[in-house]
């Protein structure tokens, strides 16, 4: 047997599940939590299910909720998650590519756990690791033909970060997560997932990610009382009437990382990416690269406000590979070798040591 990982699938006041001869069944297990595609699925499963008790995380003091854990092999983890992080009818070669970038953050994950009593979780916090039923052989292929292979830097697994959609160049790693350079999570130019064709798109998305049609460029429109009501409900801070929104800082895709929030009542800088993306919306916004253009309205009550647009591009934090991307540099006859080349310089493709 090979490495053993434990995958944390859904939290909830109670788990529903079904135990089949060789599988088990989640019932309400959501995806895509805080984001835009958030909704819930029936999953099923194959390896081992445990039900965890753990504090409630709603009321201290309330009763214990429950988390379903998954224990299984490592390469059959991977199976999964490249069929969950795109669908499993995607060109080979990227397949084959997300297999490698899969594994190496696994095995980094495991070794630096974030989770109480399992290695990962099953959402795009960690990982889309959602069962078998979007599976096929091609994915058990492209982990078969990638078997132990991870990118390194230095003799360390690289912690290979990856997103849907880069808007035309990737970003680093400070602007993202710690204040330190990475040197294989580089910015670099992507004219790959400009128009990818309708044949790629529909190869790589699962259904649902087909519903996000303006990936690679998108606007947003709020009037002064909207955005009020969004960044309170988000931030708990009543920052009045919305001034402005004043970039401070970007990385070097032009994705913001520092961001002024200026209103009537209070202004406070923010970041970084992500917690600008989650206070400008009411779910998530597709990326922090974005423009902001401000003009005058006049509202229900004949009073003059602004409407703040945001121009935008891009879907997901930037950093590492672009899925969308690699499917058109595998679609147009790139290796997998040579797509993970382009998008983490300065790393090897290596066998793993565990």
């Amino acid at each position: 047997m090979g490495t053993l990982i434990k995958v944390g699938i859904v939290t909830a006041p109670k788990i529903e599940y079904e135990i089949r001869a060789h599988t088990f069944v989640l019932k309400n297990v959501r995806i895509g939590i805080g984001f835009h595609w958030d909704r819930f699925e029936e999953q099923e499963f194959e390896g081992r299910l445990e039900i965890m008790s753990v504090p409630n995380p709603t009321q201290p003091e309330g009763e214990p909720w429950e988390v379903a854990v998954n224990t299984l092999d490592l390469e059959d983890y991977l199976c999964s998650v490249i069929s969950s992080e795109m669908s499993a009818n995607s060109p080979m070669e990227l397949l084959k590519a997300h297999a490698v970038i899969s594994r190496s953050w696994a095995l980094r994950a495991m070794d630096h756990p974030n989770h109480e009593g399992y290695h990962v979780c099953a959402d795009d916090h960690c990982q889309r690791y959602e069962g078998i039923r979007r599976m096929n052989q091609r994915a058990v292929e492209a982990v078969r033909a990638t078997a132990g292979q991870v990118l390194t830097y230095d003799g360390e697994i690289c912690d290979c970060r990856y997103h849907k959609c880069c808007g035309g160049r990737t970003e680093v790693w400070r602007t993202c997560w710690e204040d330190t350079d990475v040197p294989y999570i580089r910015s670099v130019e992507c004219p790959y997932c400009a128009k990818p064709s309708q044949k790629v798109l529909r190869l790589m998305l699962n259904d649902y990610d087909r519903e996000t049609t303006d990936f690679h460029d998108w606007q947003v429109r709020y009037t002064d009382e909207e955005l009020r009501d969004i960044i309170r409900t988000k931030s708990g801070i009543d920052f009045g009437d919305i001034i402005d929104l004043i970039p401070l800082k970007r990385g070097a895709s032009g994705r913001i990382y520092e961001l002024e929030i200026v209103g009537t009542c209070h202004r406070q800088v923010i970041g970084k990416e992500l917690k600008i993306r989650l206070w400008l919306s009411r779910s998530c916004l597709y990326s922090s690269w974005f423009e902001v253009k401000k003009s005058p309205i006049t509202n229900h009550k004949s009073q003059i406000s602004n409407q703040f647009e945001l121009i935008g591009h891009g879907w997901g934090h930037g950093a590492g590979l672009c899925q969308i991307g690699a499917a058109v540099m595998a679609d147009e006859g790139y290796s997998y070798e040579e797509i993970l080349a382009h998008y983490y310089g300065h790393s090897m493709l290596s066998p793993a040591t565990r």
